[in-house]
């Protein structure tokens, strides 16, 4: 099968960039799987095991796809005035929260099986990551700190309740994925000693902060769609100490973490609970592996090409997924 996946973010990524990773990884295991991989994405790009083709916002959708080309894969939506205009079958992955309920194509494919019911869908297949690069994982160096890992300027991402819950359980937080001093989004500026910031962090120097960490304080407010920062987390083997929102249910078993809409439940998790960090870490490569993603996405594939659309109706989010409630 030759598939076409199309993004609108240059690849690979080194830093924040979740829907890269993904992209980046699902293209490699589709090649590995014996398949055939063309990028349709920003110039800037670079890739030792697909060919890339340069994404031209400007110019029509089906100019830009070759003719040899079996499925076309979409990373955001493509605006197609209906679901036969490309003249190729193609499927959608929906990796946020609409702001609004606009229809969305019947092939849409989304995150979780919260996510997907959220638009009223069935049809999801959990991102995965490729664990090798991440390298290997020290269970006997003490943790002594937690950790946030996110967008900390995206208020649904609740790093103030982080740092609330972090106090309240006596404990050092890093911030990877923030700044103690920003503009953006509003003025915040953060004076405890016991609060580190990282900034945007990748590759080597995420994986040994991870590596020291006894967990993850995630209290988003918002139903997360999926959550890399979770199951990147649990490789590492640090429980997950978060809010009960979205996708989060799905990802986190009672054995891997606590989850609670308060800062006072998850900081007195934090304080008295103790998770065993090989179990966590064997959780994430079983469950969340790139191979797993891309099967999923093939049986979706297969499907598609077979004439069969993914939702008998095109989907369309339902109710309130930003500012849910927290305690702190």
């Amino acid at each position: 099968m030759h598939v076409l996946i199309v993004h609108n973010a240059a690849i690979p990524v080194f830093t924040y960039g979740g829907t890269e990773r993904v992209v980046w990884n699902l293209g490699r295991k589709l090649v590995e799987l014996g398949h055939r991989v063309t990028y349709l994405v920003p110039e800037g790009s670079h890739c030792d095991f697909a060919r890339l083709l340069p994404l031209q916002p400007d110019k029509p959708w089906h100019t830009q796809v070759p003719d040899d080309v079996d499925l076309v894969h979409f990373h955001f939506d493509p605006r197609l005035a209906s679901d036969d205009a490309l003249g190729k079958p193609f499927v959608f992955t929906e990796h946020g929260n609409a702001h609004r309920a606009r229809p969305l194509p019947r092939n849409t494919i989304f995150l979780s099986r919260d996510h997907a019911a959220r638009y009223g869908s069935s049809e999801f297949v959990h991102n995965g990551l490729d664990w090798a690069a991440y390298g290997p994982v020290d269970f006997d160096r003490p943790r002594s700190y937690v950790h946030f890992l996110g967008k900390g300027i995206w208020s649904v991402k609740n790093l103030p309740g982080a740092i609330a819950v972090a106090r309240l359980a006596n404990v050092e937080l890093d911030v990877l994925g923030a700044y103690r001093f920003s503009f953006r989004r509003g003025l915040r500026l953060t004076l405890s000693r016991r609060v580190r910031f990282h900034g945007m962090v990748g590759g080597r120097e995420k994986s040994e902060l991870l590596n020291g960490s006894r967990g993850i304080v995630f209290p988003v407010r918002w139903h997360e769609p999926f959550g890399l920062a979770v199951i990147e987390s649990l490789y590492f083997g640090c429980p997950v100490f978060a809010t009960p929102y979205g996708s989060l249910p799905e990802l986190v078993p009672q054995d891997c973490g606590v989850l609670a809409a308060d800062a006072d439940s998850l900081a007195e998790a934090l304080r008295t609970r103790r998770f065993d960090a090989r179990a966590c870490h064997a959780h994430a490569v079983h469950h969340f592996g790139a191979e797993t993603m891309a099967r999923g996405y093939l049986r979706s594939y297969e499907r598609v090409l077979a004439g069969e659309a993914l939702n008998p109706a095109p989907p369309a989010i339902r109710g309130e997924a930003r500012s849910l409630p927290w305690r702190g």
